[in-house]
């Protein structure tokens, strides 16, 4: 009795732990009738993450009231896999805070939205679930794809991390080189009181004198030119307002007269611009020098002219002040009965053939730094940094030719080097440009918190500032914020953030104003004409682009943005 009682408790424990495998491994062949959908059903990089939500509708009568599940969604790629954050999802008879699904009406789980970090290999990719079944003491684990179910998603789209290989913008410091400069020579004739005519004393003066030698120079130096020539004739405040307006107009047109003489005499041919204008009583000369002498009473002098508008009236007044009006007549009113000669010189500069021609070590540092940039523009990187060198090499307190060798190399690849002569130029002057080009270096470098700390001293560093604050924006995923502080650029970033937002028409209207030609404009457009279903004209940008540069090709392959085209042979002969 007891060997037979013995092995009906052995059956029903046998029996018991049967049924307890069987409620289990049927939830592992239940699992294949759970439906799921992905939102977005196309996963995307932004922000370098990759986020997901999901929903997954549980048939009735699958789900087993003892059994729970954690679910955890995998990325899965060659050479590795990364995990979103688990779930519990539970029947209704275990006890715990998971999703509850009945077994009778089946329910759905829904899966909050998460986020992994993006990595490139993720663009080949299945989004796959991974289950934890568990009933009492007993687990097992599967995996959609175990179950031969379709991938929750195929693939990530990267497109929002297609920024300029360097995502930086640099800013060259510029050159203050003019082709033409002027300068000045300024003679004064003085006149004696109600007289016009010039003595030949005031002929004699050294600069008067200066000013017939420097108008022979300037007509004899083929380098040299005759701008304008000024004359300005002064009668002063003293006496009747007729007397003086008749006096101020003589004195010019003797001092005209002057200048055209001494014009004769240089021997300059054609017409030279002699601007003449007159001032009949020179209140404001007269205050200039009221107020610049130390006559005992000038600050009463000046309150009656503050006083007084009218010149009959201030003319007046100060004469009735007796002791002080003798003063003036002596030492202050003689002076501005007078007329004063501009002469303005212009000086031409090399032409950019003299100064290709040049040796480096005759020209100045705007010279070299112009230089430099007609190099730039000629992509002879080689002259432009022997430019830039012997700049750097003349004026060692000078920040700007060490920026703009920086930029130079920056544009290179070598980002590195030019962090390090963007430093050197920042601990001479720390420009808005420098504070910039440091920033771009960051945000090449993937330090977003330190290229906006260097951004945000760099205020009037020009349009560059705003392409990297708009590169830094796409880097947070404000994709808003980003086209607004990029405008009415032209760069593939502005088009770029154009395709984030969805406006496809607007980001291909950018790159067609682009005039670069890079591989990278292309595959911009290429994604654009995608986007709008326009299939012949994203092939043929794609095929632009990669005739430019053939790592689009392996790119192009892989990337879901043309997962339409994968088989389509006009696709294939172009990535392959």
């Amino acid at each position: 009795m007891k060997q037979t009682r013995l092995q009906t408790f052995g059956t029903l424990a046998l029996a018991a732990l049967v049924a307890s495998c069987g409620g289990i491994d049927k939830m592992k062949e239940a699992a294949k009738q759970i439906k799921y959908k992905v939102d977005p059903e196309v996963l995307e990089a932004h922000q370098g993450k990759v986020a997901m939500a999901f929903t997954a509708n549980v048939p009735a009568k699958m789900w087993d009231k003892k059994t729970s599940a954690e679910i955890t969604p995998v990325l899965t790629y060659e050479g590795g896999s990364d995990s979103y954050p688990s779930i519990t999802v539970q029947g209704e008879s275990v006890t715990g805070n998971g999703q509850v699904v009945s077994f009778v009406n089946g329910g759905t789980i829904k899966y909050p939205k998460q986020e992994i970090d993006f990595n490139d290999k993720q663009r080949v990719s299945d989004l796959i679930v991974k289950i934890k079944f568990t009933r009492g003491s007993k687990s097992i684990e599967v995996t959609s794809s175990e179950l031969d179910l379709e991938p929750l998603a195929k693939g990530v789209i990267a497109t929002s991390t297609l920024l300029s290989d360097q995502p930086g913008a640099t800013a060259p410091s510029k050159d203050a080189f003019q082709r033409t400069t002027a300068e000045e020579k300024i003679a004064e004739i003085v006149y004696l009181i109600n007289k016009s005519d010039i003595r030949s004393g005031e002929l004699k003066k050294d600069d008067v004198k200066a000013i017939n030698e420097y108008i022979k120079a300037l007509n004899e130096d083929e380098k040299k030119n005759i701008k304008s020539i000024a004359v300005s004739a002064y009668a002063s405040p003293d006496g009747s307002t007729d007397l003086n307006t008749a006096l101020a107009g003589k004195r010019e047109s003797s001092a005209k007269s002057f200048v055209e003489k001494t014009l004769k005499n240089a021997k300059v041919e054609g017409e030279t611009n002699i601007v003449t204008n007159s001032t009949p009583e020179d209140w404001e000369g007269f205050k200039n020098a009221i107020g610049n002498s130390d006559i005992q009473d000038k600050d009463l002098i000046l309150r009656v002219l503050s006083l007084y508008s009218d010149p009959d009236v201030r003319e007046k007044e100060i004469k009735n002040l007796s002791a002080v009006y003798k003063v003036l007549a002596k030492d202050i009113l003689p002076t501005l009965r007078r007329s004063t000669v501009t002469v303005t010189g212009e000086l031409i500069g090399r032409s950019d053939d003299e100064l290709k021609a040049a040796a480096l070590t005759d020209l100045n540092v705007e010279e070299l730094l112009y230089l430099a940039n007609l190099y730039n523009k000629e992509n002879n990187t080689d002259k432009e940094i022997a430019a830039l060198d012997q700049a750097i090499s003349i004026a060692a307190d000078d920040y700007r030719p060490v920026n703009n060798k920086g930029v130079v190399l920056y544009n290179q690849g070598k980002v590195a080097d030019a962090k390090a002569l963007f430093e050197k130029a920042e601990s001479i002057k720390a420009a808005p440009e420098v504070e910039n080009n440091l920033g771009a270096v960051a945000l090449a470098n993937g330090d977003i918190n330190a290229a906006k700390e260097y951004f945000g001293k760099a205020a009037g560093a020009g349009d560059q500032l705003n392409e990297n604050l708009g590169a830094t924006a796409i880097m947070e995923g404000d994709y808003e914020k980003a086209e607004s502080y990029m405008g009415a650029s032209t760069s593939n970033n502005s088009a770029l953030v154009k395709i984030l937002l969805g406006k496809n028409d607007a980001a291909i209207s950018t790159l067609n104003a682009n005039s670069d030609e890079n591989a990278l404009k292309y595959y911009l457009k290429a994604i654009a004409y995608a986007h709008k279903s326009e299939k012949d004209s994203a092939l043929e940008n794609l095929r632009k682009a990669t005739q430019l540069d053939s790592k689009w090709k392996s790119y192009a392959k892989t990337d879901v943005e043309f997962l339409n085209y994968f088989n389509d042979a006009t696709f294939k002969s172009i990535v392959d």
